[in-house]
């Protein structure tokens, strides 16, 4: 790789991508809608473009790809909640415009960040294959992935010089994070804070830590045996329950006190089915989605055997190593707060 462009470059996962490509030598093209995070990129010496690709014109995605060989394609709206429209502009449209552009300007790799939401079928699962698909999608950003994935393989036969890798990355955690750990880190250090967890935390899940999504990424790009459209999960592959990776995390490593509490799921469900339907009205998105609160009450474990055979995937750190260079992450944000 000469040059590679880092879509979604101010999130949590397109940060530690930059940091891993110019730690490697590469030369770094990153955008994202963050300006005061690109400062930051071009300080380690990155090439930042502020731009929102869901409103990014034609003109404006090809000159991103101008001079780019590899494409890390990070940039997605994730929620549990929100207007089909705009999951549709952010997920699908984008990455259509992004193929169009890269295949038109003859870039070799291009690997597109996905997600095993597609799977969620508020059903207990374990050894999840890539090949798996649920009755029906269990919200709008995993009916646009699912429908963004599809733009990839019709990009597969349309840019047959161009190789397309898609990685479907479990539960991410790590630095820069700034959904899971930074909205639990929150609630933990207000005074007599509760945890409410369904089973009490008691699910069995696998979650990946963020150095090993960027090896996973590597490897997409550099592996000459893959063939354009392969998939693959990604996982820290050592599935654990929340409730434990919590403990080790927040006690063990950061000294926090943690009290979790188990309301009944039944009761929390319609009260996420009460909160969904309010949003709809105030246009706010609700504490609590029936998605959110299933993914912490089912299980759900993704089989890897196709990562490690075809991908050659390892995982560099493990569960243990990725919560204490979390727990660090979080010791040097200024008294505690989560940037």
């Amino acid at each position: 790789m000469k040059q590679v462009l880092v879509t979604g470059a101010t999130g949590g996962l397109g940060r530690n991508a930059v940091a891993m490509l110019l730690q490697r030598g590469c030369r770094v093209r990153a955008t994202g809608r963050k300006l005061e995070i690109g400062r930051q990129l071009v300080a380690q010496g990155a090439e930042f473009l502020q731009l929102d690709l869901a409103s990014a014109t034609r003109a404006e995605v090809a000159a991103l790809l101008h001079g780019i060989d590899t494409v890390w394609h990070c940039a997605a709206l994730s929620a549990p909640w929100g207007a089909e429209a705009d999951f549709i502009a952010a997920n699908v449209l984008a990455t259509e415009r992004l193929l169009q552009a890269a295949g038109q300007a003859g870039v070799s790799r291009f690997v597109h960040i996905s997600t095993p939401a597609l799977y969620f079928d508020f059903q207990h699962r374990h050894q999840i294959p890539e090949s798996y698909r649920p009755r029906q999608y269990v919200n709008g950003y995993a009916r646009s992935k699912a429908q963004a994935e599809d733009r990839v393989q019709q990009a597969v036969v349309r840019y047959p010089a161009m190789r397309c890798i898609i990685l479907r990355p479990r539960a991410i955690f790590g630095e820069y994070d700034q959904v899971l750990i930074p909205r639990l880190a929150r609630l933990l250090r207000r005074p007599g804070a509760r945890l409410p967890l369904p089973r009490g935390g008691e699910v069995l899940l696998d979650l990946t830590y963020v150095g090993n999504v960027t090896h996973a990424m590597w490897l997409a790009s550099t592996r000459p045996e893959l063939l354009s459209g392969e998939v693959f999960n990604i996982t820290n592959q050592q599935p654990a329950v929340l409730k434990q990776v919590l403990q080790q995390l927040f006690v063990e490593e950061l000294g926090w006190p943690m009290r979790i509490v188990s309301p009944p799921y039944t009761v929390l469900h319609y009260a996420s089915l009460a909160l969904q339907w309010l949003s709809r009205f105030n246009g706010r998105e609700p504490l609590l989605t029936p998605y959110s609160l299933g993914a912490v009450h089912f299980d759900m474990t993704l089989d890897n055997r196709r990562a490690s055979e075809r991908l050659g995937y390892v995982p560099p750190y493990s569960m243990q190593e990725g919560i204490q260079r979390t727990a660090d992450w979080l010791r040097e944000q200024a008294d505690g707060h989560i940037a």
